[in-house]
């Protein structure tokens, strides 16, 4: 299934905060990362992003493409807008380095399927 304008946009702007999570977190240990506040910032707020954007991407794209796990990136995107008290630094950076390489490698697939019609916005 192809993405249409909408979801092409989306999947975009998956790929971007994707890219400037790993972009900052260039250098940094995990004992770093955890004693920096910006940093934690910066990757909570484009995990919002990532889940936002992932949100926009419609269920019957989602379902045809369930190598990404939409359900929970959407829903870390719910825990760090809503229950922010609750968010587990440990996790996220768990996450973004063990998670976050394969769904940027999955996004930039589907980005990919028909290049000479998905272009960066």
């Amino acid at each position: 299934m192809q993405p249409n304008e909408d979801e092409i946009e989306a999947l975009w702007d998956m790929k971007k905060a994707i890219e400037e999570i790993q972009s900052f977190m260039v250098g940094f240990s995990e004992d770093s990362y955890l004693e920096t506040l910006w940093l934690q910032r910066v990757v909570e707020r484009n995990f919002e992003i990532l889940g936002e954007a992932a949100r926009h991407v419609s269920r019957d794209f989602q379902q045809a493409h369930p190598e990404i796990d939409w359900r929970n990136t959407i829903g870390l995107r719910n825990i760090i807008a809503h229950r922010y008290s609750e968010v587990d630094h440990e996790l996220l950076w768990s996450i973004v380095n063990d998670i976050l390489p394969e769904i940027s490698k999955q996004v930039s697939q589907l980005l990919s399927m028909d290049s000479d019609s998905i272009e960066e916005p």
